[in-house]
Formats: C-alpha cells, structure tokens, sequence
C-alpha cells in the first residue's frame, strides 16, 4: 500500500527546508533589482556631473546595470541551497552553449568597445553607416541608436558599425556645398557669373575663406552649366544647401538669365 503519511511527512519536511530559502530569495531578487535600478540611476547623474563623455554614459550604464544583475543572479540561486562549485560548472557549459548561439550579439558587444575606445563618431554627431543618415542618439553595448531628419528611430548593430564604412559628416567645423545651375545656350555666360557671385556675397553664412568657386562645368546638351562651390560651417550646410537654389532662382529671373529645361522639337511630314 501507499504510504500517504510518509510522503506527506516528506512534503512537510521538504517545504520547511525549502519554501523559507524560495522566499528568501524572492524577497532577495526584488530588494536586488530596486537597489541596481536605483544604482543605475545615480550612476548615471554621476556621469552627467563630472561631464563624462555621452557617449560612454548610456554604454556605462547597461554595462553596470547588467554586471550587477548577473550577480545578483548568482546570489539568488546560492540562497536557495545551489552548490556554487556546481552552479559554476553548470553555468560554463550554459556559457559555452550561449556564447556559441549567440555570436552575433557578442560580436555587437566587442565592436560597441571598439567604437568607444577609437571614437570614430560620438553622441550628437551626424553620421552615414550601413545606408542610414541620422544623428547619433545613443551608444548602447550592443547597438546604436539614430534619430534621422524626419524624426525616425534607426538601431544598428555595433558589430557591423565597427567592421563598416562609416561617414562622420561633424568631425570637420567646415564643410563644402556643391551646387550645378544651367543657363541657356544664348545667355551671357559672363553676365551669369556675376550674378552667381552676387548671390553668393549675399548670404553672410558662405565663408569668404577658402574662397567659393564659380566655373563653367559642362557644355551640356540643352545647357551650360556652372558648378558651384562654396564653404560654410558645419551647422549652416542644410540650411544654405536648400536655400541656395531659390536665391539663385530669384536672381537669375531679375537678370533675364534663363534655366532651360530638356525640349523636343516634333516634325511633321506629309506625304501625297
């Protein structure tokens, strides 16, 4: 027969060893996760106040938020009774497995170090990578974080950022804007020049040094064409960038200069 009372006698005993520990270790994991939210927290106005650079501050403080985690983990499970000698050796081969399932990720990590260790871009500058354009937003551990002109959220991998070409538009306090404007063929190229170079005198964004460039570019097929180069500051490029072409717009009707566009002539035959 079924000896009900010796397993009940044995479901007591094991609860009274074991639910005390669970509860234990529960309480543990909640105080634990509030403490490391609030550790994080501090960590990172501590940052703001010594003026660490932004860059590091989001990566610092997944970092630490995620070491702190893993021991907290660790603590948890030897509360409830788990041989640590055995959890560890558990917990490499566990290691084993999900490092191997989870290469891509580390290889986020190791490039999310690299990118903060050669600082090829840093929070704030407005970069071009893995086809997007965007102002870096923040730089996490395993990923970064654009915020593109039309307000879009665009998270890319560290690990491709880190091994890719990566166009930093904010490194450099000046930048050159390069515009190409038509003119008629029985239009004073002359008469053209002077008003692009009147245009450019206009706006006080255009830095006299190094000097703008007008030039006739091409002798295009329904079109000459001037290319256009001038210099500004970083900050000013996309205002002068789509101001540029009104201005010149403007100036060339006042001038009677005209911009031609492609035309087809049709000839009609009739034959008897």
């Amino acid at each position: 027969m079924i000896d009900y009372q010796g397993i009940f006698n044995t479901g007591v005993e094991i609860s009274l060893l074991y639910v005390p520990k669970i509860v234990a270790a529960i309480f543990t994991l909640l105080i634990g996760l509030w403490i490391i939210k609030l550790i994080v927290k501090v960590t990172g106005k501590a940052m703001i106040k010594k003026e660490v650079d932004a860059s590091l501050q989001g990566f610092l403080r997944s970092l630490v938020g995620m070491m702190l985690k893993i021991l907290l983990l660790i603590t948890v499970i030897s509360m409830m009774g788990v041989q640590m000698t055995s959890f560890i050796a558990i917990l490499g081969a566990a290691g084993l497995a999900v490092g191997l399932a989870l290469q891509g990720s580390l290889a986020n990590f190791a490039g999310g170090v690299l990118l903060l260790l050669f600082k090829p871009y840093k929070v704030g500058d407005v970069i071009e990578a893995q086809g997007f354009i965007g102002g870096v937003h923040e730089i996490q551990i395993f990923n970064t974080i654009l915020k593109t002109a039309d307000k879009k959220t665009v998270i890319i991998p560290n690990g491709p950022l880190s091994n890719g070409s990566i166009t930093n538009y904010s490194t450099e306090p000046q930048r050159r804007v390069d515009f190409t404007f038509g003119i008629g063929y029985n239009d004073d190229i002359d008469k053209a020049t002077d008003v692009l170079d009147s245009v450019i005198k206009a706006d006080s964004r255009i830095l006299a040094d190094p000097a703008p460039m007008v030039k006739v570019l091409e002798l295009a097929d329904s079109s000459v064409n001037f290319g256009v180069k001038v210099w500004c500051k970083t900050e000013d490029y996309w205002d002068i960038y789509f101001d540029m072409s009104g201005s010149v717009k403007k100036a060339f009707d006042a001038a009677g200069i005209s911009i031609p566009f492609p035309q087809t002539d049709v000839h009609l035959y009739k034959h008897e």
